[in-house]
């Protein structure tokens, strides 16, 4: 097969390219545009739920608070690492794999990716599926028998009317392609700012400012304390470590290096610094106010005399949560399927597949209470943890923060990123023996306490094997 240069009209390399997986040529986001995908990803009803879980640790509301700063700083700068490569040469996340896994080897961290994405995406589109059918009993009490029913596969009548109200809507936004999700993201993520701080506000009101912002831990003292501390620190960083895997898929459309450092920097630190102060707040205020723990946004603003102003309420954390699957789990899926099946998958038919396997799943099933979404982050972040530490390894030491493009689209024998039929036999090694040891710590009984740590003890093995298996190629320049 001749060698040409991608951007030529008749580049012909059906395997692995198509033009929505090709490089990006035209990178036109701004900082907001980045701040504001990340404001999507973080305002969700999902993502209120996973931070208000934390005091099931028996965390106080400053512990809560801190350990999610701590965790969202370090989130920052994986981000601004894994994204480097993917902003220089405009890349998505699974061409990005193959520099370290081989053009076809790239297929296998692409696809647990992939199969992680399309399980919560299912999981948030249930989350949200529930939120809405609260919101349409309280605004129609008969509705109540067919919510009580169990008409399918442990949902009732309007729980599957609701569950594809919601699926319908995010494949709607999904199916216009990339202009219309960033426009979309950029409306969302603000919108919601404005109903928390009114919530957060109304609860203050109700408590007479009891929050239970405290800085001594109600259940716990002493080296529990601090161990939970850091499983909360660790339960931030599992909850952000898919989309911080495959953020070149958002990375490449950054205008520059400096435009996504500080895109990150407000969509992650201040932003999820207020986001996480007005969670904690709103949390532990109605603690006080109802006398029970309310993890779930929609259940409290359910809770509001106003029908208008807790219609509004709910709205707009749908309209969010929303934002958050399409960025945090539906591009990501759409892109990795596209990736595996150029000739038959482009973004917009992988988008409709993932969608439609993600209701296959049933993910009311995986989905129950807090500590499960806890737990079932350490497992889920088994798998992506070793990816990112080899990535990292070899984009830096490896590669020396050099790709060659042309290259990563080759299916030539003789090519760059062949190695052994495709696949780079070091880098599945590495990340077999290190997804080993991740997985049995978040699966193990034996080594439970140790669970919420997996996504870094799968990092830094996977980054140590790989290390080590190369060898001779951390001296090379390529």
């Amino acid at each position: 097969m001749q060698t040409k240069k991608l951007g030529d009209e008749d580049v012909i390399r059906t395997r692995l390219i198509n033009e929505d997986i090709k490089p990006v040529k035209e990178q036109t986001w701004t900082v907001y545009n980045m701040f504001a995908m990340w404001m999507s990803n973080v305002h969700s009803v999902a993502a209120y739920i996973f931070a208000a879980s934390l005091f099931t640790l028996g965390l106080s509301g400053w512990q809560v608070f801190s350990a999610l700063i701590v965790g969202i700083i370090l989130i920052y700068y994986f981000t601004n690492w894994i994204g480097r490569g993917g902003q220089k040469y405009g890349i998505a996340f699974a061409a990005a794999c193959r520099p370290s896994f081989g053009v076809f080897g790239a297929n296998i961290p692409s696809m647990i990716k992939a199969c992680i994405a399309v399980a919560w995406y299912g999981i948030q589109t249930y989350v949200a599926s529930a939120a809405l059918l609260v919101v349409a009993i309280k605004f129609n009490p008969s509705l109540m028998p067919m919510a009580e029913n169990d008409l399918l596969l442990g949902l009732s009548t309007l729980g599957w009317i609701c569950f594809f109200i919601m699926w319908l809507a995010q494949v709607s936004v999904f199916y216009f392609g990339w202009e219309t999700i960033r426009k979309f993201t950029d409306f969302a993520g603000p919108a919601v700012y404005v109903v928390m701080f009114a919530l957060s506000g109304w609860i203050i009101w109700k408590s007479g400012g009891d929050v239970g912002f405290s800085l001594t831990s109600k259940t716990l003292s002493g080296s529990q304390a601090i161990f939970m501390w850091f499983a909360a620190v660790a339960f931030t960083v599992n909850w952000f470590a898919g989309t911080t895997l495959n953020f070149a898929d958002f990375a490449r459309f950054s205008e520059s290096q400096k435009s996504m450092r500080k895109g990150n920097f407000w969509g992650l630190p201040i932003n999820f610094t207020l986001f996480a102060l007005v969670t904690v707040i709103t949390t532990s205020g109605a603690l006080s106010v109802f006398g029970e723990l309310i993890s779930d946004p929609i259940d409290l603003v359910a809770k509001i005399d106003n029908m208008t102003a807790a219609l509004i309420g709910a709205a707009t954390f749908l309209i969010a949560t929303i934002a958050t699957n399409i960025v945090a789990n539906f591009v990501s899926s759409a892109m990795d399927l596209a990736n595996f099946a150029p000739k038959l998958l482009n973004f917009r038919r992988a988008g409709i597949l993932s969608a439609c396997i993600s209701v296959l799943i049933m993910p009311w099933k995986l989905y129950s209470d807090p500590v499960m979404v806890q737990y079932t982050l350490g497992t889920l972040a088994a798998f992506v943890g070793p990816i990112f530490g080899i990535l990292i390894i070899d984009y830096y030491m490896v590669r020396k923060q050099t790709i060659d493009v042309d290259a990563l689209y080759s299916d030539d024998p003789n090519g760059k990123y062949w190695y052994y039929k495709g696949f780079n036999l070091k880098a599945l090694a590495a990340l077999v023996l290190s997804g080993i040891i991740s997985v049995s710590v978040a699966t193990v009984p034996f080594v439970s306490a140790i669970a919420p740590f997996s996504w870094f003890i799968g990092a830094i093995f996977g980054a140590i094997f790989y290390m080590m298996l190369s060898g001779n190629s951390l001296n090379k320049k390529y």
